[in-house]
Parts: structure tokens; sequence; C-alpha cells
């Protein structure tokens, strides 16, 4: 070996093709120190011991045929004898002595960065291994870091174990799984100043969804204190996404925010113990809070797509990446501080749509956060403590306070993973995905809730929430290939409720969204009547006021609230296909679902039959309502303007009437939404027989119609539609409807407006689909479970009809 390698190299001195020298996460440091910097990246100065400072080490020390030896014939499956023979390992590593000339480049480097920052300056000594961030695996967390390093002696007592960690239990069993050799892998360690976040806040950042893998969000997580607590999953962190496209045009696109629990912080040990860092718990009322401003959220996802862009530059190919994050308490700068390729959804197929469908509805046990989007069953085993892994039998639920990479080798033989605590970019969710196991996270109470033994079943394919059922239930993983499904001359939409499922449902073949309905993000995201948040002072009921209180928490302006979650679950379904068409329906509940919100009993009238009663439209100018009416305008008009998704349009449910209909678009433009302004589009549903008969009249007003063939067959029939009394005749297929539908169409085409249908009929029978195409129908909306079986049976008869996706 040559000794003239050198034992340090400065950041400014590396870049990403120096993965042999000094690992892939100072490489990495090195490639941004030295070309993002300009570009308005900030990250704290350091240097790294070399790959080669190890190997020479260890061959001075003459030890490296022991550790062969050593591990000779190991069986990571067998936890004890994994446990037995890396703790000799790394006891053989810590026990040498490091070679003076070592010692000395370590320590004159580490005074060159004292003379920049100050006399015993405080870094952090973080492992990085020369085979870290391969395409297929994710080396983070195998080695260990040491925070709050400060003086001679610590470093070098921080970097000998930085060296030994190379061989964790974790590490080992990770590349031997990985097929990785253990011995031509060395060990570099970075030095680097530390970021005060200890006063401030931290956390991981992905430049892709890490759930779905939808590519045009930066997620980032954040919590109080130093990082640790994020990437070990220790505390349930601060959530946001941001949509890169319209970030980059100059706008503020935040589409999700959500308050994690943050229970502990890191902070800096003063009690003159070894440890040099510790938990402390958080004041009750910061935990209530975000931990950083949206300016910063937004800072970072600059800093993030900056990033991407770089790294995918140099690939020639889009490179999702991992990073981490520090704000400076002292300061108020933020940091990067670490930045890897992200490891999961860059390696899917994607010309694969895999959807895992649970056939059975069972008791739920215990919910919490999804990670990834599987189903698995097995019996419960929880465990609480690390050293009691080698219990744990394949196939089985691994049930657990927190999990980090100590857990790696029996979290690879587990059929599923559930935790108390953690988020989802800690180290273990990291894992689970790589590995293609459900986890859910941040559950609390998991540990007692579920018995051990105890057959569930952990599914993760209903969105953001993550559910844990009784018993082994029945379930079916559906694949097809994209490139196998055909275009339609009739564009084929998607009808979305829930805005968390919107990332995962983009990724079937689709030509936008027909219907989102604005009543799931009022009840899920906001959850109070809009009058008790214009009228919080007059809410009569204390126990109310309180509970809104809570869930306004930092609010002063109670009606922002509204109009800032509206915002968010709009905006994060605009995002999720932008720039396609995106047709948003305007509040339509009945006056008894009104009720049912938080503090609506106040502020609704009791109907005798609230179906055809105060709905939709004739709320939005009714002077009872119209303030009310203007917080959802607001609301969409941040999505358009402030987010920049101009491909949201509006949907007016519900028109009674002409008069009513151009009521209503006065309305919105007296609170910003005006009618072709920025190509804005005010579609009516038609769903009254009135709104067929005087179709050109409405047509006038609207810029096309959507069918919503629901209300509509129960009006033409007279059939309340909830009343199971007379549910035998209510059927969308009575040759009544049918000739109300074909005249509709054939009117709009007429005329050169937009026509669609967004009811249920052509999602639960074919054949009414296959009717209306026949009539002519330019768009329809299906609901995701039956838009591909859909799609077939359309092109199937376009194509008997003679209809290419390209004729006119």
């Amino acid at each position: 070996m040559d000794k003239k390698e050198p034992f340090v190299l400065w950041f400014d001195q590396l870049e990403i093709a120096d993965v042999p020298l000094v690992g892939g996460k100072n490489a990495s440091l090195g490639e941004m120190y030295q070309y993002l910097t300009p570009k308005g990246v900030k990250l704290p100065n350091g240097f790294a011991v070399t790959a080669h400072a190890y190997h020479y080490f260890l061959g001075k020390a003459g030890i490296k045929d022991q550790i062969r030896q050593t591990l000779d014939g190991l069986n990571t499956y067998d936890m004890d004898d994994l446990a037995f023979r890396g703790k000799k390992v790394r006891e053989m590593i810590l026990k040498a002595v490091l070679p003076l000339e070592l010692e000395t480049a370590i320590t004159d480097a580490y005074d060159i960065l004292c003379n920049q920052y100050g006399e015993d300056t405080d870094v952090a000594v973080r492992s990085s291994a020369t085979a870290e961030d391969l395409p297929d695996a994710s080396f983070a967390g195998q080695q260990e870091t040491y925070l709050n390093i400060c003086g001679h002696d610590q470093l070098l007592d921080a970097c000998r174990r930085c060296f030994a960690s190379l061989f964790t239990n974790r590490a080992i069993s990770y590349r031997q799984d990985k097929h990785y050799d253990h011995y031509s892998i060395g060990l570099s360690i970075g030095i680097q100043k530390m970021v005060r976040s200890d006063m401030a806040s931290s956390g991981v950042m992905f430049s892709i969804d890490t759930e779905s893998g939808f590519k045009d969000a930066v997620f980032i997580t954040s919590a109080y204190g130093l990082g640790e607590n994020v990437v070990q999953g220790a505390v349930n962190p601060d959530e946001f996404y941001v949509f890169k496209p319209t970030l980059k045009l100059g706008k503020k696109p935040i589409i999700y925010r959500k308050v994690g629990e943050k229970k502990i912080k890191m902070i800096y040990s003063t009690d003159g113990s070894k440890n040099l860092v510790k938990n402390v718990m958080v004041d009750l009322n910061e935990r209530m809070k975000l931990s950083i401003t949206d300016d910063e959220v937004l800072s970072l996802a600059r800093w993030a797509c900056i990033i991407e862009d770089h790294y995918s530059e140099k690939a020639g190919f889009l490179k999702p990446m991992d990073m981490e994050w520090a704000k400076d308490g002292k300061t108020g700068e933020l940091f990067i501080v670490q930045a890897r390729p992200e490891t999961v959804h860059s390696q899917k197929d994607q010309n694969t749509l895999q959807q895992y469908v649970l056939k059975q509805e069972g008791r739920v046990l215990a919910t919490g956060q999804s990670v990834g989007e599987l189903i698995g069953a097995g019996k419960v085993h929880v465990i609480k403590d690390v050293h009691d892994i080698s219990r744990f039998n394949p196939g089985e639920v691994l049930v657990t306070d927190m999990t980090d990479p100590d857990w790696e080798p029996i979290m690879k033989i587990a059929s599923a993973i559930v935790t108390n605590r953690g988020g989802r970019t800690c180290h273990a969710a990291i894992i689970s995905r790589e590995l293609n196991i459900p986890c859910v996270v941040g559950c609390h109470d998991a540990t007692q809730q579920l018995v051990p033994g105890q057959a569930v079943t952990v599914v993760c394919s209903k969105g953001d929430v993550g559910y844990v059922y009784d018993g082994e239930l029945r379930f079916e993983i559906l694949k097809t290939d994209l490139a196998s499904i055909p275009k339609t001359k009739t564009k084929i939409m998607m009808n979305i409720a829930s805005p968390e499922q919107a990332f995962n449902q983009s990724f079937i073949p689709n030509d936008g969204v027909g219907l989102a309905r604005e009543e799931f993000i009022i009840s899920s995201y906001i959850k109070i009547h809009p009058k008790a948040l214009l009228y919080f002072d007059q809410v009569e009921d204390s126990a109310i006021r309180e509970k809104i209180e809570t869930i306004t928490h930092g609010y002063t302006d109670k009606r922002q609230f509204f109009i800032d979650k509206l915002a968010e679950g709009a905006g994060m379904i605009a995002a999720a296909f932008y720039p396609k068409k995106v047709i948003l329906r305007l509040s339509d509940f009945k006056s008894n679902e009104y009720a049912n919100l938080i503090g609506g009993r106040q502020f609704e009238p009791v109907e005798k039959n609230p179906m055809i009663g105060w709905r939709g439209a004739s709320r939005y100018y009714d002077p009872n309502y119209r303030e009310a009416f203007g917080l959802e305008c607001l609301g969409i008009k941040k999505v358009r303007e402030e987010m920049g998704f101009d491909n949201l349009q509006v949907m007016i449910p519900f028109p009674r009437t002409v008069d009513e209909a151009k009521k209503v678009i006065n309305v919105m433009a007296d609170y910003g939404l005006k009618q072709g302004k920025d190509g804005l589009e005010v579609i009516g549903m038609c769903e009254i027989p009135a709104n067929v008969i005087l179709a050109d009249e409405f047509l006038d007003v609207f810029d096309g119609f959507s069918i919503g063939t629901n209300d509509l067959t129960q009006l033409i029939l007279g059939v309340d539609r909830d009343s199971e009394l007379v549910s035998n005749i209510y059927d969308e297929r009575n040759p009544a409807v049918k000739k109300m539908v074909k005249s509709v169409i054939e009117i709009a085409n007429k005329r050169g407006k937009y026509i669609g249908i967004c009811g249920q009929a052509p999602s639960d029978y074919p054949e009414f689909a296959e009717f209306v195409v026949e009539c002519g129908i330019q768009t329809m909306s299906l609901t995701p479970d039956t838009l591909i079986k859909t799609t077939l049976a359309i092109a199937k008869l376009e194509k008997k009809l003679g209809i290419s996706p390209g004729s006119v």
C-alpha cells in the first residue's frame, strides 16, 4: 500500500468520483461543497479521514487475518453467533493503537478547523463506508455517528470507534446479504463542524415521495434538536410536501403540513458525564407548533431541487436524493449536512403498477403512519430490547417501541413491522422499504394493544394511515403492465376523494381528475364547520370551543386555518396530476352533514329532507352562508395563484336555476375567483332534470357540464337514493335516465362545450360506460379501482365503432 496516499482530505478537495477514497457520504459532501455552495446551498466545512487511513491502521495493528478468521463461516441468521463474532471483531479494533502519524494528521486537520470556527470547536464524527449508497443499497446508519465531539482526545476516541463500527452486527449482516466483501470495503470518517440544531431544529429530506415514488414532490421531516432522533425514529416529526415544478417557477407550493408529536429533543449535555448529548422533554406548547417556518420549508425544498438537479445532470438520468439538514439555533441559518442517492423507488420497475388490495375487513387494533403500500400478515412478536432479537422467528410481525439499524438482522425476516415511535423518514422506515416489508410507525401504543402470538394483518395500502387488523385477512396483489394499457379517444379521468392517496393513484394511467370531492378535505383536514371558525367568539359550547382551539393551535385567525387546510388538500390533488386538468367540486354537504362537523349544529337548520334541501349552489350566495363559501373561494385562489396550480378548475354542484348559476359565479368573482382569469373554468354539475331541459341556457353561464348520475337518477325517477324501501327502482340504466344523458351530451357537443360524466354509473356498469361513449361523451371520470378495466372495455368499443385515439 502506498504510504504517500493522504490520511486526510478536505471537503473542497473531494468530489463524487472519490467514493473509493472516502466513501459515499464524504464524497457527496465534497461534491456539494465544491459545486453547490456557489449556488446557495450551505454546508458546514470539514474533512475526511480516508479509507487508506483505515487500511493503514489495520495493517499496522496486524489484525486483518484475525478479523477474517473470526468471521469465517458466519451465519447472519443466527443472531447469537452474529452478536458474538461482531463484538469480538469490534474489540480487536478498539484495543488496537492508532499509529502516531495517523493521529497527528487527524489532530492537525482538526486544529485548522478550530482556526475557522473557534477553539475546541464541536464537530460531528460520521462513518462513511467506501461501498456506501450503491444503486441497490443504502448503507445509511450501518456505521456509527458521534456528535458534539470537542478536543483531540474525544476526536481520536470517536475515530477509533467509527473504524470499529464497520463491523457492527447490522453492518456485517447487511453486507453479507448484499454479497459485498467485508475486507475490500474501507471505512472513511467525516469530521464536520456541528450545526447547533440542538438549539433549533433538524430533519431529513427526500427529493421524491418516500411512499409512492411520486417524483415531483420534496418530502421534508423536522423535529426540535439534533437530527439523530429523526433518523433513528425516536420522535414522530413534523412533515411537509413541496411541489417541485411550480416551486421552480417562483411559487410557494407547500401542499402538506402535519404537526408531529416531537415529545423529546436531543441537545448537548452539560452535566460533565461521558454522554456528550442527551434527550430532554419538549414543552407541550412547542410540540403543538411546527418546528420550522414556511420560508424555511421552501428554502430547504429549493436546495433539494438544486442537489437533485446536480446529481441527475452528472448521472445523465433522474437521481432522487436523500438528504439530512439542520438549522443553527445561534445564527438561524439552514445547512445541508448529508446527501445520498435514494435507493428504493429509483430502482423500481416504472412500467409495472403493483397494487395490494385487502379483500376482507376486520377489527382495527392499532393505527399509525404507513410506510410503503404493502400488506403483510403473521403472528405478533413484541420485542422491547434489542438484546432479545435472537428470539425472533421468520415470518412474524415485529412489534416494538422503536426500531433502529441494530434491528436490521431480524427486520429482513419479518412479515411486517409495527412501532410505537418514529416517522416515515426514520432509518427503520427506509430499510423496510428497501426490504419490501410493510411497516407502520408512530402507533403510540402498539406494544400494549398487540398481544404476543396474536395473528394480525398489517395494511399500508390505504394511504397515509397504516392499519393493524385482528386476524390474518385475505388480500391480493394486482400487477398491471402499464405499457399494455391502450389510449382511447374518450378521455379517462379519475374520481379522487383522499388527498393522501392522490400520489399513488396518479400512477394509474389517466387523463386527469374529473371529480375531486371537497367534502373529504373538509371532513378530514379541517373537521370544523366554517361558520364556527368565522364566528368563533360566538360558539356557545365551551367544550367545542376548546376542541376548535386545539385543532387550530397556532392560528389566531381561525378563518385562515380553513383557507390553508383546504388549499393543502386541493393542492395535493392538483400536484399529483399536474399539469392535467383537475376539477374540484365545491362543497356539497347536506345540512345534516354540515351539522356533524365540529360546531356545526349551532349554525345549521334542521331539514326534513336534506337531500333536496339547502345544498350546493343554493348555499353559496345565501346571506346565511355566503361568507363561509368565501373561505372556499380563498382556499382555491391560494392553490391557483400562490401555489401555481392553474390546472385546478372548479365545479358547481346542484345548480337548480340559471339565475342561481349566475349568482354563484358573481360571488366567486367577489372573492377573487373570476371565471376565465388565468384559464379558470367553471363547470356545472348536471344532476337535476332542469339542467338537461335548459342545457343551452346553463351552458351560456358554465364552461361545460359534468353529469352526476346519482342525483340525476333519483330526481328523474323520483326515488330517494338513501331509502332502502325503494332501492330496487333506483337504476341509472333506466331508459328515462339514458335519454336525458344522451340529450345533454348532444347539446354540449353542439355548443363546443366541455361534457364529461363523473357519476358512479360508468364505474359500476360497463354497459353504461359504453352507452355514453356511443353518445359522444368527451371525458369519463371513474373510481381508481375500476379505471383500468373500464379503459380496456372503452378501447375495445371504440375499435369496434371505428373510433381511433387521434380521431376528431
